[in-house]
């Protein structure tokens, strides 16, 4: 029979303690919960630390869940452009329109009572997100400068959201390389790929994108 260690090191009080040891303790309250977030009240009746150190941390309560990889709690007022990139990831995610249940499960970062705020039911804001998604708009909100200095603008790297959800649709949420597609297995991770690198001049425009799924994206990486 193994004997208890005659010394056991506790923390002296009034040491710092490190950001992993906060982001732990907000996580393990978070299992507690059983949620996807942790509502600042319930952090200060089960949590190891005061809220307010995890807030003069981070900067905000929200952005500590966030940095936590936690939904944001009691947030109003958040920009359509966030609703539908959170739709956009699950649509993503699963390969097909997302339900209702699912804004309750990871990747979801938004739970379902801002979608009823701002658009009065689950209907309405998948509607606004399709109407959003297919209006015109196709190129990166980010532009460079072409490596020449010619002076002629470049698109940027990152395609926009309308732009990745037109290239899934075309290729029906399904990767080009394998067809492997998430609405068939769960755990397929989509990308939005460049054919002809960006790096090497490739445009970040309908013909030049295409969906993979992560394994044959990184099988790709690997051959350049």
């Amino acid at each position: 029979m193994m004997k208890k260690p005659l010394f056991k090191l506790s923390r002296v009080k009034g040491s710092p303690v490190s950001d992993s040891e906060l982001l732990s303790d907000l996580k393990r309250v978070a299992n507690i919960l059983n949620s996807k977030t942790v509502p600042q009240k319930k952090y200060g009746e089960l949590g190891v630390y005061d809220y307010s150190t995890l807030i003069r941390r981070f900067g905000s309560w929200n952005k500590t869940l966030s940095t936590a990889g936690l939904g944001r709690s009691n947030e109003i007022d958040i920009p359509d452009i966030r609703l539908f990139e959170n739709l956009f990831n699950l649509w993503q995610h699963y390969g097909r329109q997302p339900r209702r249940s699912e804004l309750a499960k990871t990747p979801s970062l938004i739970s379902q009572s801002p979608y009823n705020r701002r658009f009065s039911s689950w209907t309405k804001a998948l509607e606004a997100f399709v109407d959003y998604a297919n209006s015109s708009g196709l190129g990166s909100p980010k532009a460079c400068m072409s490596d020449n200095n010619t002076g002629s603008a470049k698109a940027g790297r990152d395609p926009s959201l309308r732009l990745r959800w037109k290239v899934l649709q075309r290729d029906h949420f399904t990767c080009c390389n394998c067809g492997a597609s998430p609405a068939i297995k769960m755990g397929v991770e989509l990308h939005v790929d460049h054919i002809i690198p960006w790096s090497k001049g490739g445009q970040t425009d309908m013909d030049n994108l295409q969906t993979l799924c992560a394994k044959c994206n990184l099988g790709k990486s690997n051959l350049k």
